[in-house]
This record gives structure tokens, sequence and C-alpha cells, in this order.
């Protein structure tokens, strides 16, 4: 059922004009000017390309960008870029900007992507981050061309990443994801993704949009809700991700990924529980995923917010932590930068003890993501020690073998999910 309840009378003036779409692609903005022009420049040239026959839509979902952000949008076009000598169009492709009500929010954003192409009536859909520097037309096949042959509902990607780039995701959300769900989706966070109409009907119907956590981590929520309906899911390869600044604020990035992973818990509890070993989904496109270019990164900067974390957060992480798991994150936390080591299965449980007392709210679940923050930049300056000579195969291997790790101590969590800590 469509909702279109978000949707203004201008926009969906423009939507009836359109008509039906076959194709439709997403893209949410907030004041991204300096970008966006050559991310929607790239999409056309890529639907132009690729799908030259088909009828075709970009939705530009705006939270009120006050850098002409939506004026760059419809005013792209690929006449003076590399692409515009071998494209010819066929059909018209239309590109419609939109500033949703409220205050920017990239659920919203979204919603008012899946409600537009529900009411098109879109096989296939995609959404593209405006700050996507490196997008290729490629790209764009590569997201929607096993959809539109409905031979998946729903596509998340793979990218080239520095081998220290994505710490979040290979140390925590990648791990725990497949471990709590089976399905071993590497990128469950991702900015770019494509699904099927009706998986795009599914997402809408979901809860996720009426709690906080579900709002403020969408597009995990999106990719768990996919694995719980048992939709059908492949990753394709697409190309160098933008390197991300390690700077950005950790605990909103947190709040994105581990709130709403734990969140997600408490509704699918009857089928995490019962999952036990992981299973591959498949890759399309593969490509190689790790560079080995310098990259220079903070350790002990990382380090030194780890011991003061512990130290600060001491009486908050006994209310969370077992006695055994406390003990030996202070024994770790007296060693110094030659002899600190953060293992697999030290890490694997203190998050699980923290999932554990998210569900039992031992205190506010917010502070409980917050005070994972410090252990994770140990976590982190760990991974960077074990891996700093390593192969991009070596690297591949660690991740794997964490993730092992903690499918084979997920028992613990289910057994203390009711019990006591």
């Amino acid at each position: 059922m469509s909702d279109d309840s978000i949707l203004t009378d201008e926009f969906l003036r423009q939507l009836i004009n359109v008509g039906e779409a076959d194709i439709l692609v997403g893209v949410p903005t907030y004041n991204n000017a300096a970008t966006v022009g050559h991310v929607v420049q790239t999409i056309r040239a890529g639907l132009l390309k690729y799908f030259p026959r088909e009828r075709a839509v970009i939705i530009n979902a705006d939270g009120g960008s006050r850098d002409q952000t939506p004026d760059l949008v419809r005013g792209a076009s690929i006449s003076d870029t590399q692409y515009s000598s071998d494209i010819h169009a066929l059909r018209t492709l239309h590109c419609i900007s939109t500033e949703y009500p409220g205050e920017p929010s990239t659920a919203t954003a979204l919603r008012t992507i899946l409600a537009s192409a529900d009411l098109l009536r879109a096989s296939a859909c995609a959404v593209v981050s405006p700050e996507s520097t490196t997008l290729e037309p490629e790209w764009i096949e590569r997201l929607l061309r096993p959809i539109y042959q409905n031979t998946y509902d729903f596509v998340t990607p793979l990218y080239r990443r520095h081998k220290f780039d994505g710490l979040l995701i290979r140390n925590l959300v990648y791990p725990m994801t497949r471990a709590f769900y089976g399905k071993r989706v590497k990128e469950p966070y991702a900015s770019e993704f494509a699904f099927s109409g009706p998986l795009g009907n599914h997402f809408l119907g979901q809860e996720i949009w009426l709690h906080e956590a579900g709002r403020t981590g969408t597009e995990i929520s999106l990719t768990i809700s996919a694995i719980t309906g048992g939709f059908r899911l492949a990753q394709s390869f697409l190309g160098a991700k933008p390197h991300v600044d390690a700077r950005a604020d950790l605990v909103a990035a947190m709040r994105q990924t581990v709130g709403a992973l734990f969140w997600s818990l408490e509704p699918n509890f009857q089928l995490w529980s019962a999952n036990a070993n992981s299973q591959a989904i498949p890759t399309l496109n593969a490509g190689s995923e790790v560079t080995l270019e310098p990259l220079r990164v903070n350790r002990k900067r990382l380090l030194g917010m780890f011991h003061s974390g512990v130290a600060e957060l001491e009486p908050v992480l006994k209310s969370i932590l077992s006695s055994p798991t406390m003990s030996e994150l202070q024994r770790i936390a007296t060693l110094g930068e030659d002899d600190f080591s953060y293992p697999d299965e030290l890490w694997a449980r203190t998050v699980y003890e923290f999932a554990a007392s998210y569900h039992k709210s031992v205190i506010s679940r917010d502070h409980i993501v917050q005070a994972l923050a410090p252990l994770y930049r140990g976590r982190a300056f760990t991974f960077l020690v074990e891996n700093r000579e390593a192969s991009g195969e070596e690297v591949e291997q660690n991740v794997e073998n964490l993730c092992l790790t903690c499918e084979r101590l997920k028992p613990s969590l289910v057994e203390n999910w009711n019990g006591r800590k």
C-alpha cells in the first residue's frame, strides 16, 4: 500500500505526470551542492546507456537544502561530460526534485523515495548517495540489472576500500549482523543499494518508521527487514568507495548502526535465536575489495581514548558487562601500546553482553550504545596493529576469523537474553 501521506500535493502532481516507471533511482540530499551535480550526471548516463528502452525516473528527496542542491539536480545533464558521445536517449528520462516536510532526515528521504516507487509501480529501484564521488555509470547497471531481471529482490554493494577504511563495518556491524541473522551481507549499512517493487512495498509496511532506532539507522534496518522477510539477496561489486574521514562522529555512527542493530533483536528474537551458522549470498561482478596504498591512521589516539574510556566509565561498564568480561577488560586497559591486544573472543563477548544489556535496559539504551564507543576504539587499535603488514587476502581472512568467532559464541547471547548477567 502506498504511503503517500508524506508526499506534498505538488510532488504528487509531478509523479502523476510521469505516469508509471520501470526503473527509479532515488537520491536523498541535504546541502550536497559540492558533489550532487556529478552524481546525478553519472546516474543519468548509467540509465541512458544501460536502460535506454525502459521508462526511468530520478527522484531527489531533499531535506531543505540552502545551497541550491535541488537546482543542481534539476539542471544536471550529460551533454558536457565524457559519457555524452555514446549515449542516445530512446525515452524521456524524468528527473524530479522535492523538498519533503519536516527536519532533514535520511529516514524521511528514503520513505519518500519508497512511496514514489510504489506510486509509479517501479519494478527496479536503487538509492545512490549524493556523496559518491567515485560513482561510475556501471554502478547503475550493477545495482539495477539483477533486480530488473527479477533474479533478486535486494542488492547491496561491495566496495573497494583501503584495508583501514570501514573499520566499524569490518569489526562490528558486518560480523554481528552476519552472526545474528545468518546472511553474509558485507555492507549491511550501505549508502547504495537496490530493491524490487515488492520489497519496496514490504519496507513501507515495516515498524521501523515508528521507532527512533529504526529512523536513525534506516539503512541497516532495511537490510535486516529484507533478510528477515526471506527476500532474495545478492551483493554486487561496484568499485572504489570514497575515503571516509576517520575523525567523523563515532557515537553518531554507532547510533545509526549498532543502536539500530541492537533494537532489531527485540522483534526478531524467534528468528535470530534459532539461526546457527551463516550462509553466503551470491556475489556479482566480483572484484578486488582491498587496496594497500599508504594511509595514515592515529593509532595512539585510539588507544588513549580506550584507556580513558574504561577508567571514566567504570561504573557504567560494570552495570553492562559480566564480572569476568569486566575483569579482562580492566586487565588489557593496563597494557601499553606494544603489548595491547583486544582479541576476537573478548570483543565478541563484549558486544554480546552489550546487546543483552540493551535488551534489558539496565541503563538508558542510548548510554549503552555510547559506552561501547571507547571499547570499539580499543578493538580498532588492535585491528590496525594486527593488519599493519597484512596483504588484502590476509585482512579478509582476519575479518572472516572474527566472524566465525562471533558465530561460535552466539549461544552465550541467547543464554543471557533473559537470564542474569
